[in-house]
């Protein structure tokens, strides 16, 4: 589980790395969510849960590669039509479009807050940013352990 965790983590960065940017509808999207502890622990709570449950499956590592390409209309739809992964961010009181911008809003904002520049690949508002510098304390253990990320690792 833990092999499998580190691959995702890695194709996922792999593909930032090498993506130009962030489309622009997705990066306004993703610079207009409003982010608050409430919600925060919402998309950590069900990306843990989305984590498991994709890794479950036995073409994860093909819908990793075809997710990172996909937009986010595509990547709303595919949880659509997943009832696993509906049901998932319907327990967590999200709708698929909050978790496939939130949970991205998030993780740039906790970026941003500890010190990686806002670019073409990182977007973060000021106030998620701020929001985020507040509560790195209680949320990047949090994230990481989402993550499948061990303290000291």
């Amino acid at each position: 589980m833990r092999c499998a965790t580190i691959c995702l983590l890695l194709i996922a960065g792999f593909a930032i790395a090498q993506a130009p940017g962030i489309d622009p509808e997705r990066r306004q999207a993703i610079l207009d969510y409003s982010l608050n502890l409430k919600r925060a622990n919402q998309l950590i709570t069900a990306m843990t849960a989305m984590n498991k449950h994709v890794m479950s499956l036995p073409d994860f590592q093909d819908r990793m590669k075809k997710s990172i390409t996909m937009t986010a209309s595509e990547q709303v739809a595919q949880i659509d039509k997943d009832p696993k992964a509906t049901a998932i961010v319907k327990e967590n009181g999200l709708t698929a479009r909050e978790y496939i911008i939130g949970v991205p809003a998030l993780r740039m904002a906790l970026l941003s807050a500890q010190g990686l520049p806002t670019g073409p690949r990182v977007v973060a508002s000021p106030a998620n940013i701020a929001f985020a510098k507040a509560n790195l304390a209680e949320l990047k253990p949090k994230m990481d352990a989402a993550d499948g990320m061990r303290p000291g690792r």
